[in-house]
């Protein structure tokens, strides 16, 4: 998966919490499509309100969660961004309006650009979501999570747009699945079935208040 917009969020200082405040959200999303835009030729219509809800109800679920940051940080940031990848999803507030027939492709993006291809909208949503992860664990821990291989499989995400477009929550469980995580298909939203939450809590003195909630 080509993630050139990674390296522009990287430098943004204290992205966990700027990715918090709907100007931010709603201007690195808008740069995230710009260079999807520039790198493959594909084009997109952004529909404000629809980005507007999209980051009110992600703030919604997440808060209602947030607890969850303090047993284990590094997952509970690839929890937040299935989060915010799931409401992409569910408003779509992006439309491919132009570029798929004379897409920009080279020998190095050709297995994106398929993809591109097939899903430019999703394409987008995952890409800025797995670009945020990737910039926010560089931030705060130095290193960043692999991307696994089906990321660039066709297949993986002719199932992904199938699922997900059915029942949004299931994004979480295919970003875990990008990122090499073991995902969580029965409740893919909700933090404490969370393999790594979990192991956390096993080993945490505040695990049994954590198991009541």
């Amino acid at each position: 998966m080509d993630l050139p917009f990674r390296h522009e969020l990287a430098l943004m200082p204290d992205l966990r919490h700027r990715l918090r405040q709907l100007r931010w959200f709603r201007a690195t999303f808008r740069s995230s499509a710009k260079v999807v835009s520039e790198t493959f030729g594909v084009r997109f219509e952004i529909d404000e309100a629809k980005l507007t809800r999209a980051f009110l109800d992600w703030i919604e679920v997440m808060e209602a969660q947030k607890r969850f940051a303090d047993v284990d940080r590094a997952d509970f940031i690839v929890f937040a961004a299935g989060l915010v990848l799931r409401e992409l999803i569910r408003q779509a507030p992006a439309r491919e309006v132009s570029g798929l027939t004379e897409m920009i492709e080279t020998e190095a993006n050709a297995g994106t650009a398929e993809i591109v291809r097939f899903w430019p909208e999703g394409f987008l949503y995952t890409n800025y979501c797995v670009s945020a992860i990737l910039a926010v664990h560089e931030q705060e821990f130095g290193t960043a999570p692999s991307i696994d291989k089906c990321a660039d499989d066709l297949r993986t995400w002719w199932s992904y747009r199938e699922n997900a477009t059915e029942m949004p929550a299931y994004a979480v469980a295919f970003l875990d699945r990008f990122l090499g995580a073991e995902p969580n298909w029965i409740t893919p939203d909700r933090a404490q079935s969370r393999q790594a939450m979990q192991r956390a809590l096993g080993s945490s003195p505040v695990s049994e208040a954590l198991r009541q909630l």
